[in-house]
C-alpha cells in the first residue's frame, strides 16, 4: 500500500542527524513496548508480515507525528483486538479481565533463546528462476490496497539483477492470511540518475531486494 512508512527516495523531509551514542531506549516504556510486542507475536496468531502491515496502516497524521515504539504500540493494540486478545473495552479501562494462561506465553527464561533462533524466512522454490544475474529487469508499476516491500520510489524504473538469493516468503501474501507463498527473490541496482534525474548525487546507487512478481524484463 502507499502509506506514511514508504519515505524512501522522497524530498522535504529534512536531514537524517544519527544520534550520537544513542542509547536503547530513550526511555522506560520504550523497552515495556518491545518485550510486550515480542511476548505477544511469540502467541503465534499473527507473523511479522502481518504486524508490520498495522504499523503501516496508521493514518499519515497519526504515523508522521508518532515516536518509533509508539508506532509499535498502536499496532500492538490493533492486532490484539483483530485476534480476539483484548477487547477494546480492555484497551479503554486499561484493567483485562481474567484469562488463562495462553499455552504459548513466552516465560522470560526463554526470551534468549527465542531471540537467538530468529525466525528465518527462507524457503524452497520448485520453479525455476525467471532471472539472472546481470540481467535488466523493469520494476512493475504495483499499487496495491495491501501490504508489498516493492518501494515507491522505484517503481516503474529499470535495474540490473546483480545478486540471487533463492526461494523466501511473500510478504504481499504473507501479511493477508494468503499463505508463505515463496517466490525468487534478487537484489537489484539502480542508478541514482535513472531514479532522481539530474539532480541525483553523481555515481550514486541504490540497491533494494525484490520479489520476482515485482519485475519484469527490461
Amino acid at each position: 500500500m502507499n502509506g506514511p512508512h514508504d519515505l524512501g527516495g522522497m524530498m522535504g523531509h529534512g536531514a537524517i542527524a544519527p544520534e550520537a551514542d544513542e542509547p536503547l531506549f530513550h526511555a522506560g516504556w520504550e523497552a515495556r513496548a518491545l518485550g510486550v510486542t515480542l511476548a505477544c507475536g511469540a502467541l503465534g496468531h499473527w507473523n511479522i508480515d502481518e504486524s508490520r502491515h498495522a504499523r503501516e496502516s496508521l493514518p499519515w497524521p497519526i504515523y508522521l507525528d508518532t515516536s518509533y515504539y509508539e508506532i509499535w504500540t498502536r499496532a500492538l493494540e490493533t492486532l490484539l483486538t483483530r485476534h480476539g486478545l483484548v477487547s477494546a473495552d480492555e484497551l479503554a479501562t486499561g484493567e483485562a479481565e481474567p484469562a488463562p494462561v495462553h499455552p504459548r506465553r513466552l516465560a522470560a527464561s526463554a526470551v534468549d533463546a527465542v531471540l537467538a533462533r530468529g525466525g528465518p524466512t527462507d524457503r524452497p522454490v520448485t520453479a525455476a528462476p525467471r532471472f539472472a544475474i546481470g540481467d535488466l529487469v523493469r520494476t512493475r508499476n504495483l499499487q496495491p490496497k495491501g501490504h508489498t516491500r516493492l518501494p515507491g520510489y522505484v517503481r516503474g524504473h529499470v535495474g540490473t539483477i546483480i545478486a540471487a538469493h533463492g526461494g523466501f516468503i511473500l510478504p504481499d501474501a504473507n501479511a493477508h492470511g494468503r499463505g508463505e507463498a515463496p517466490e525468487h527473490l534478487y537484489t537489484v541496482r539502480f542508478e541514482g540518475a535513472d531514479l532522481w534525474g539530474d539532480e541525483a548525487e553523481p555515481g550514486s546507487e541504490v540497491m533494494i531486494d525484490a520479489w520476482e512478481s515485482y519485475l519484469e524484463r527490461a
